[in-house]
Order: C-alpha cells, then sequence, then structure tokens
C-alpha cells in the first residue's frame, strides 16, 4: 500500500492516460495534484485534487506545481499540428526535469514508445529524447515505453478501430505487416502507478507490452472479429508512403491529422518487447497482463465500431487510395529523372 501522505503530480491529465491515471492514483492513497492550462477536468476527480492552472512551459508556474511533489508524471507532447513538436517536446521535458532536480521531487515517471534499434520516426525519435533528457536531469526517472495502447480514447487505437469499421476492403501500407506489441490501458495504468514506487536507486527505461505479438494486419482483422465484422480484405501497396498513408488516414478516420501524421510514420518500425524487468521488479496487474482480444472487447464493450459508415467510407477510402496511387507515382518519376 502507497504511503497515502505522498503527493504525486500529474501533468496532461486532460489527455487520455492522464485522466484515467489521476484516479488510479487517488485509490492508491495519493495526494493528487494537476497542472492544467484548461482547468477542464472529469467532474468524477476534479473536486479531489489539488489544481495548478499554468503552463508546462512557464518555469513559474511548473515551480508551483512541482513545490512538495514526491512523484511526478510526465505526460505531455506536442503532438498536434502546430509544427516542430519536436523542438517544443525538447524544451518542455528541459524544463521539467530542471524543475523537478530544484524541487526535490524524489522520482519522474515517463510514459515513452516501445522503438527499435536504429533510425527512428521522428515522432518515436522524439519520445526517445525526451526519456533520455528526463534520465539525465538527476531525478530518478522510470521511462515506461509502450506500444499501441489498447484503450476507447487512445489514438491509436481510434485509428485502428476507423480504419477497420469504414474500410471493409482496403488497399494499404505494406509495412502493416510489421510486428507490433500491443498492451492494455489496465496494464498501462498498473505500471504506471507501481513504478511510483521504484527503489530511488532505479533510474532506466523499461518496456511494457502485452502477451500477444502481432502484425497490424492482425490486429485490425482481431478487433473485426471480436465486434462481431466479416473478415477485411487487405491488399498491400509499396507505393504507399507513412506521408501518404497518414493522409490517407486523415480522410478515413476522426483522429487529428496532426496526430495521424507521426503516428502512421511511426508504423514503419516493429515495436516488440525486449524484457520485462518492470512486471519483475513490481509484479504483473492484478489477473496477469491482458491479451489483445480481452483489451479490445473491454474498450468496445457496448459500443458500436460504426459499421453502419463501412459501406459510404469505401467510396471515400477508394478516392483517397487512388489519390495516393497518383501521388506516388508522380513523385516516383520525380525521383528517377532527378
Amino acid at each position: 500500500m502507497n504511503d497515502p501522505s505522498r503527493t504525486a503530480l500529474v501533468t496532461g491529465a486532460t489527455g487520455y492516460v492522464g485522466g484515467l491515471l489521476v484516479p488510479r492514483l487517488l485509490q492508491a492513497g495519493y495526494a493528487v495534484r494537476v497542472l492544467t492550462r484548461s482547468g477542464n477536468l472529469p467532474a468524477a476527480w476534479a473536486d479531489r485534487v489539488d489544481v495548478v492552472r499554468g503552463d508546462a512551459g512557464d518555469d513559474d508556474d511548473l515551480r508551483r506545481a512541482l513545490q512538495g511533489v514526491d512523484v511526478a508524471y510526465y505526460l505531455i507532447h506536442s503532438m498536434d499540428g502546430g509544427g516542430d513538436f519536436v523542438g517544443r517536446d525538447r524544451r518542455l521535458a528541459e524544463r521539467f526535469g530542471a524543475g523537478a532536480r530544484e524541487e526535490s521531487v524524489s522520482r519522474i515517471v515517463y510514459l515513452s514508445g516501445l522503438h527499435p534499434d536504429g533510425e527512428l520516426s521522428t515522432h518515436l525519435a522524439s519520445r526517445v529524447e525526451v526519456g533520455r533528457i528526463l534520465l539525465d536531469s538527476g531525478v530518478p526517472t522510470a521511462v515506461l515505453q509502450a506500444a499501441t495502447v489498447i484503450g476507447r480514447g487512445s489514438a491509436s487505437f481510434e485509428m485502428l478501430r476507423y480504419l477497420t469499421s469504414r474500410l471493409p476492403v482496403m488497399v494499404a501500407p505494406r509495412w502493416l505487416g510489421n510486428r507490433i506489441q500491443p498492451i492494455g490501458i489496465e496494464d498501462v495504468l498498473h505500471w504506471l502507478v507501481a513504478a511510483a514506487g521504484l527503489p530511488a536507486e532505479v533510474s532506466r527505461e523499461f518496456d511494457i507490452g502485452g502477451p500477444d505479438v502481432l502484425t497490424y494486419e492482425q490486429m485490425m482483422q482481431v478487433f473485426a472479429e471480436e465486434t462481431g465484422q466479416r473478415r477485411r480484405l487487405i491488399y498491400t501497396l509499396p507505393v504507399m508512403t507513412p506521408w501518404l498513408a497518414s493522409h490517407w488516414v486523415g480522410v478515413v478516420t476522426p483522429v487529428d491529422a496532426g496526430v495521424a501524421k507521426p503516428l502512421v510514420g511511426s508504423l514503419v518500425h516493429e515495436v516488440v518487447c525486449r524484457e520485462r524487468d518492470l512486471e519483475e521488479l513490481v509484479g504483473p496487474p492484478p489477473g496477469g497482463v491482458t491479451s489483445y482480444r480481452d483489451a479490445v472487447r473491454q474498450a468496445m464493450r457496448g459500443v458500436d465500431p460504426d459499421p453502419r459508415h463501412a459501406v459510404r467510407w469505401v467510396g471515400t477510402g477508394a478516392a483517397a487510395l487512388l489519390v495516393a496511387v497518383l501521388a506516388g507515382a508522380v513523385a516516383g518519376r520525380l525521383r528517377s529523372r532527378g
């Protein structure tokens, strides 16, 4: 049981993971503080937390939020289509790490992206850089690295949901055959809370994931099966680059283009856990890690997967595909001439 005198700061509390993490921390006995610009917090817990109105990019606001905090959750990203999210994320992380050190915060916990070695997409490279900045801050830090988070409201899951439900027939990038180790949101929340209690000498990255390793195409087919839809017909197209695919996703799904583009760009990587050390240190979730099928069932319980829109979206998807193919062909011709 956690010490009820300990205070946890949650940044990004109006976001998907942050909004679910706050009640878990309250349940675990933490006094919770949130740093928010809007103050538009869920009614279920808004009156149970200490609210600091301010901006994580402002040093004074940040210090007010970090004062007296034991564990600080860094759940901030600038992936909003506003331009140079890499630079903004770097500056925010540097400020946060410096502020946490000066306010003698005992631990930082950061949710990052699971990634392979080598050259990375802009999105994943930025997430990795933020983790390293926080690890170098002088404050013991746990960087939890997850692939696709399966839960209703997760941008990655909503992208998969609507692509599957709205396009019973699709032509997609060939890297839909890359392997992914998805993780249920309940498991993410378990490990985020548990990481706060790690010993002070533990400061490192941890891979977290579910028990299943699937291709993105397999994830789509399982989603269709678990939500009562027919098997999807998926054909791969080598010419569809991440840039083209992001525009295709933007047409077919309601996921904001500023978020969809970096997410799609990261699908070119295989993202599979290389260790399960955090589970060994703090224990698995109650009942064990959640299978992909169970995570989909939990996310979609009582929810329409959007099948009534499938037929009309076939035409839209086909039009988007035609644009992608033509653009790819033009780009290929230009490259060959150059």
